[in-house]
């Protein structure tokens, strides 16, 4: 998708990373920013000479206003090779890119002539006559296109320079826009992912407490598949999204501990909390099933003594408390680097930013893990790539 998006971009483009608008919107605004004050420029320096002489060194406003009308596709024309061309490798492009200055300032005097040949009177016309033999060897013309092109050279270089440094800001802006993307579609995939891990390690696992009732109980084993498919079902259907009610995390928790009770009936007991002690929160799909899971599996190890797996919630100042506990042999230390664990751990690192976290401790024959993450009261959007969600 980020593909499509940046080729239909692309093709947008114009020259330099600017879209047409953007390049003659900023192209002609500076134009009539320079059509401006150089016809007032030269409308004060023409009023002001009058007084002293009759000779007019300066054009007529509307003459002037005609070269620049003149110029301006000169100019577009030589922003946009200026912006095709760029500035790599320097060696090559800097010579071309004053070469685009230079005819551009050159024609700016005959532009001048055009327009004053259009524009002017009877007079005007034999006076531009007796100078159209020689036009390069009389020191009047020569002089007047030299002063033209000096002023209009740096006119020239202060217009690419605003092009090219909104050319450079547009570019900037749309990569940082398309790393952004990039970053959301790397974060849902991750997250996507990581469900995915969980998955299968719990049917695994499944499967197995299953295949233990085949043999010497088979009634037992049907009814275990019929709870299972119940349980893929909401499986599948928590892995499609990236947050669920705290409610419906715990009815899939609650299956999951049912089926377990099933195969160590005289052994695991489950406390759960009330329908009422419930708050009505949001949470990270699957959020609860890892760490559930690997309280049983480390609580019934090593020993063969009752395990009681105790969930306690808790909301205060805004943040959501999730309490796994569960009973472990007292030399058995249970360790919190499996993949259940190491799952959550990023899950909650990349859908709240480092706003929630996950701790794991024993104290005697009790092993704990606790999620602390904000209280989502509202429902979150669909996509959890979207930014850390607030409470």
């Amino acid at each position: 998708m980020i593909g499509k998006e940046t080729a239909e971009s692309s093709t947008r483009l114009f020259a330099g990373g600017l879209s047409r608008l953007q390049f003659l919107g900023i192209s002609c605004l500076f134009w009539v920013y320079v059509a401006l004050s150089n016809i007032l420029y030269a409308y004060s320096m023409r009023t002001g000479m009058a007084r002293m002489t009759s000779f007019s060194l300066f054009a007529a406003w509307d003459a002037r206003l005609l070269q620049h009308v003149l110029l301006l596709p000169v100019l577009l024309v030589s922003f946009w090779a200026s912006l095709r061309i760029q500035w790599r490798p320097l060696a090559l492009a800097l010579p071309l890119q004053v070469i685009l200055g230079v005819v551009f300032s050159a024609m700016a005097y005959p532009a001048m002539l055009v327009a004053e040949t259009t524009l002017g009177g009877e007079s005007w016309h034999q006076e531009m006559m007796s100078h159209a033999s020689t036009p390069w060897t009389d020191p009047l013309m020569l002089s007047l296109w030299v002063a033209s092109f000096v002023s209009f050279l740096p006119t020239y270089g202060f217009g690419l320079a605003l092009i090219t440094g909104l050319a450079l800001y547009t570019r900037f802006r749309n990569s940082e826009l398309r790393l952004a993307a990039l970053e959301r579609e790397w974060s849902a995939a991750r997250l996507a992912a990581l469900r995915m891990q969980l998955s299968p390690h719990t049917l695994f696992n499944l499967l197995h407490t299953i295949r233990g009732h085949i043999e010497w109980d088979p009634k037992a084993a049907q009814s275990m598949v019929v709870q299972l498919a119940d349980l893929l079902r909401r499986l599948l259907n928590a892995g499609e999204r990236d947050f669920a009610r705290l409610t419906d995390e715990l009815q899939f928790v609650r299956s999951y501990l049912e089926l377990q009770k099933r195969r160590f009936a005289d052994r695991l007991s489950i406390v759960l909390p009330r329908p009422e002690e419930i708050p009505a929160v949001w949470v990270p799909s699957l959020i609860l099933q890892p760490l559930v899971e690997n309280a049983v599996v480390h609580g019934l190890a090593s020993h063969q003594g009752p395990v009681t797996v105790r969930i306690v919630v808790r909301v205060h100042d805004g943040m959501l408390t999730l309490r796994v506990l569960n009973t472990i042999a007292r030399e058995k230390s249970a360790g919190d680097a499996g993949i259940g664990l190491k799952n959550v751990r990023e899950r909650l690192a990349v859908q709240f930013e480092g706003r929630a976290a996950l701790t794991a401790s024993s104290a005697g024959t009790e092993w704990t893990s606790e999620i602390e993450m904000p209280a989502i009261y509202a429902s979150p959007p669909l996509e959890s790539h979207q930014g850390a969600l607030v409470a």
